[in-house]
């Protein structure tokens, strides 16, 4: 899986993290940062605080780190998996 694909497969599990409660919708413009930032790295930590800094700058509110830790590290394992190819 690639391409169109994985980023709405990426896009659906951003779009379900709620970190503020605020439901679902309200983080249109984070989530596409977060996709971005998805492709520009292949560190969870490093991943983890970018969505940190996103959210928080945002919303001027704080998220424990390791709940963007546990959100980063789902997202690589996504896009890992998805550009794992098997001979046929």
């Amino acid at each position: 899986m690639n391409g169109q694909p994985l980023n709405r497969l990426l896009l659906d599990t951003i779009r379900a993290w709620d970190p503020f409660g605020y439901g679902n919708d309200a983080y249109e413009v984070e989530a596409i940062d977060v996709l971005q930032a998805v492709y520009d790295t292949d560190d969870a930590r490093a991943l983890a605080a970018r969505i940190l800094s996103i959210y928080e700058f945002a919303f001027d509110a704080a998220i424990p780190f390791r709940d963007c830790l546990q959100l980063a590290s789902r997202l690589l394992e996504l896009k890992r998996t998805a550009s794992c190819s098997f001979p046929a």
